[in-house]
């Protein structure tokens, strides 16, 4: 008996999404079904970037299909990709033609090791199939240009906007590319917001499935216009398991529910250290409070990393662990929150601002 395309998406009601939580035929990503008496194909189409993952999620399909005693002698092809779409940002933000998705990477003190979890979370995004850029919006103190291995000025063909700079396949951005990196910015909070807002909207940003912008710590005046300004689909908060630090990091979720950005998951960094040379393991700041508060405030925690030297070398020499080691068990965690935080976003309303008519006003003739 031929298999019948009703128990074909029965079985694979059998196989979940590890990122969404639900099976692949609720989450709609089973497309263009064909079935010929010696070959099934379709397509799997994911909402957000996972390539790394495309091999074991066919593993598992095919494991459920071949279930089916109709399957037996069958050749099996299913073929993946990734569409990323534009998911809707707070309330009354002009929008970027240009960019998505744009994920705002905070924290609500300095030290916690935000700079180098937005560096990395860019690079394990594009690493896993999507369009990418980095925006660094620390205005006082720009350190993506080192962590990224970048020098130089931006391009400009008009005199009005700029070109990013690449690095590792990332599109970037950054205050420290326009000034000598010994020069302090000694500007008042309205200077510095509408220093960013221009490197937001006149940098020429090519086809961005995802703009991260590493924002400055803190949860002040900066922040608050910031966040109420930049058309954020959601925030990562990066905080130490340190009581102190998590003080702060109440402060910047509390600081984004307000404005109307969705808290996309709590990060832990600097969780616990190895010793390199006897393998003990040490919670220097503490031990799962960032698990806690994100329990507690009902947030999504997006897992956490370790005290490693390693991810402070790599970053200090322009290339980010991501990109250093693309096989290391680091990266893998990176891999996995980026994944993450993109489901999430893939799961949010999405922004059809960009199908509504134009209405233009004429006079009478």
């Amino acid at each position: 008996m031929a298999l019948t395309q009703e128990q074909l998406l029965g079985a694979l009601k059998e196989v979940c999404d590890p990122y969404l939580g639900r099976d692949f035929v609720s989450s709609k990503s089973i497309k263009n079904i064909s079935m010929t008496p010696t070959i099934l194909s379709f397509d799997v189409e994911l909402g957000y970037p996972a390539k790394s993952l495309w091999d074991s999620m066919r593993e598992s399909m095919i494991k459920a299909i071949q279930q089916l005693p109709e399957s037996r002698g069958l050749e099996i092809r299913i073929q993946f990709s990734t569409h990323i779409v534009a998911h809707a940002a707070q309330g009354g933000v002009q929008l970027l033609a240009q960019v998505k998705n744009i994920i705002g990477v905070a924290s609500g003190k300095g030290g916690v090791g935000k700079s180098t979890t937005a560096a990395n979370l860019a690079l394990a995004l594009q690493a896993e199939g999507a369009s990418v850029g980095l925006l660094d919006a620390d205005i006082y103190g720009p350190s993506q240009p080192m962590m990224m291995g970048l020098s130089g000025r931006p391009e400009s063909t008009d005199g009005k906007t700029m070109s990013p700079l690449i690095s590792h396949g990332v599109q970037v951005m950054s205050i420290g590319f326009l000034v000598s990196p010994n020069e302090a910015m000694v500007w008042r909070g309205p200077m510095a917001t509408q220093a960013l807002e221009q490197l937001l909207r006149q940098t020429n940003w090519h086809s961005l499935d995802y703009l991260i912008i590493d924002l400055p710590p803190g949860t002040g005046d900066i922040q608050l216009t910031l966040s109420q300004r930049v058309p954020m689909t959601g925030s990562v908060i990066v905080t130490t398991p340190q009581d102190i630090a998590l003080i702060d990091a109440r402060k910047g979720i509390r600081m984004f529910e307000k404005v109307g950005v969705p808290i996309l998951g709590v990060l832990e960094n600097m969780a616990v250290h190895i010793c390199s040379n006897c393998g003990h393991a040490e919670h220097i700041f503490g031990e799962g409070g960032g698990k806690s508060m994100a329990a507690e405030l009902g947030v999504d925690y997006l897992g956490s990393l370790p005290l490693d030297i390693n991810i402070r070398l790599q970053a200090d020499q322009g290339l980010p662990t991501v990109a250093a080691d693309p096989k290391s068990p680091i990266t893998e965690m990176y891999k996995d929150m980026a994944r993450r935080v993109a489901a999430k976003v893939s799961d949010k309303a999405k922004d059809f601002s960009s199908k509504f008519p134009t209405i233009k006003i004429s006079k009478a003739t």
